[in-house]
């Protein structure tokens, strides 16, 4: 997992500052030439724990394009599944999103970037950043350090993350970095810089690097008693030489539908594997009115969105042309809310035209599951993802908010000590006097943990 004194050079000589007139494109060519693809991480790791600390990397020239390779280490591959997609999100937040009055400061392990570094990773994660890719240091420096790129639109991608974390067992995320960067920043002309390398190389270099180590509490529970095998089956014991008979794999020459309904039926009871979930995915592909046959009725619904909410919108979408897809959304629309169900939702909301009054009785159904429920902690959770999905509708417009306005803005009201139900209400305001510069801003929410 560590860096080797001679990669450490060779990561230092393209973040370097005397390449303030190289692109970022030819920089990112270089760096992929000397390290190639399973040290990515490591470096993506390394160049965290300079930007994270003003003391190793001050100069501005280093820092712009120890950004811009961050961002281009995992290029090509979904955004939301890169492991500093995360990083980028916290780092783009508002000062107001980070819940200290607005100081704008951050989390030790999150970066404080300058206006014009934040700017640049906006425009990378924007639709533009082929453009960007273009151009060098100096040119990023001298027009952005005052011009702000566009906001991108990280509501998906926090919805993912989002899920994701909710996966995570709670003890992997209540540690703190071991290393802990100055309180202020240093002035480029004070750093010395051949002591800051020598520091870096301690930190990243060796059997056991410091900057992926982390302090948490020890994790305690009670040794599970031995088992006492007293009655073993019979099986176990063969004493018999002519015992066994042959057994027959009863799925060869099976047709597809008989994969796909064993398949549709372990779905509704648990998560399949990404294996599982891409062999049905193509089957129902190749023959879109499989998906009649396989087993899914408007009341096994609830459990499939449950437990593999893509595979749920994989047969709504080809479902869509059935005489039964009234039922579905009904169902739909009606079941307990949850982080599945609304994901399933936004994504047909996005992809086809569902009729207004299901995404409106959905909406009621949210609110209404926020107001009655009992865990002041399970509360909070729900109203922010139900805030961050009632933006999203607003800003894709994919609902007319005038019709619901009075029952989103009485939820505002009664949510306001939540940040997320406060940048929902700020949205409605500027919608109700004509401001529909609303509508460009990064929807406002706080970091959302599902655990």
């Amino acid at each position: 997992m560590s860096l080797t004194p001679q990669d450490l050079v060779l990561l230092l000589d393209v973040v370097n500052e005397e390449n303030v007139d190289i692109n970022f494109e030819s920089l990112s060519n270089q760096m992929h030439q000397k390290f190639p693809k399973k040290d990515h991480f490591k470096i993506g790791m390394t160049i965290l724990l300079m930007l994270q600390h003003n003391d190793l990397l001050s100069n501005q020239v280093q820092r712009v394009i120890a950004v811009g390779l961050l961002y281009d280490l995992y290029r090509g591959e979904p955004l939301a599944t890169t492991p500093f997609a995360p990083v980028f999100v916290q780092i783009l937040k508002a000062p107001e999103e980070t819940g200290n009055g607005g100081k704008g400061n951050h989390p030790s392990h999150v970066p404080v970037l300058s206006q014009c570094e934040k700017n640049l990773l906006a425009g990378l994660l924007g639709p533009k950043s082929s453009e960007i890719m273009k151009k060098t240091p100096r040119q990023v420096i001298d027009e952005l350090y005052f011009v702000p790129s566009a906001q991108p639109d990280l509501t998906s991608l926090q919805l993912q993350l989002a899920e994701h974390q909710s996966e995570l067992p709670a003890v992997t995320k209540c540690g703190i970095p071991v290393i802990l960067p100055e309180a202020e920043r240093p002035k480029p002309n004070e750093v010395d810089k051949a002591a800051a390398k020598s520091v870096l190389e301690d930190l990243v270099t060796g059997n056991e690097p410091l900057f992926n180590q982390s302090y948490r509490p020890e994790f305690l529970r009670l040794a599970p008693p031995l088992h006492q095998c007293l009655n073993e089956p019979a099986w176990m014991n063969f004493t018999e030489p002519n015992q066994f008979t042959v057994e027959y794999d009863t799925s060869m020459c099976v047709s597809n539908c008989a994969g796909a309904r064993r398949l549709m039926g372990k779905a509704f009871k648990s998560v399949l594997t990404l294996q599982q979930q891409q062999y049905l995915v193509t089957v129902l592909d190749k023959d879109p009115k499989l998906v009649y046959h396989i087993g899914l009725t408007p009341g096994k619904l609830p459990d499939l969105v449950e437990n593999n909410p893509l595979i749920a919108i994989e047969v709504l979408l080809k479902l869509m042309q059935s005489s039964q897809i009234t039922e579905y959304f009904s169902v739909l629309v009606n079941m307990e809310m949850s982080l599945h169900s609304m994901e399933v939702v936004n994504r047909l909301t996005t992809t086809v035209d569902l009729p207004t009054e299901f995404v409106h009785l959905y909406i009621s159904n949210c609110i209404s599951t926020c107001e009655t429920i009992k865990d002041r902690y399970m509360q909070n959770r729900l109203v922010r993802l139900v805030c961050v999905f009632l933006q999203s509708l607003i800003r894709n417009k994919i609902i007319n908010v005038q019709e619901l306005f009075i029952e989103v803005q009485a939820f505002c009201i009664e949510f306001s000590r939540i940040r997320e139900a406060a940048a929902l209400f700020r949205l409605l305001k500027q919608l109700e006097s004509g401001d529909v510069g609303g509508l460009n801003t990064p929807v406002t929410k706080g970091k959302i943990n599902m655990c």
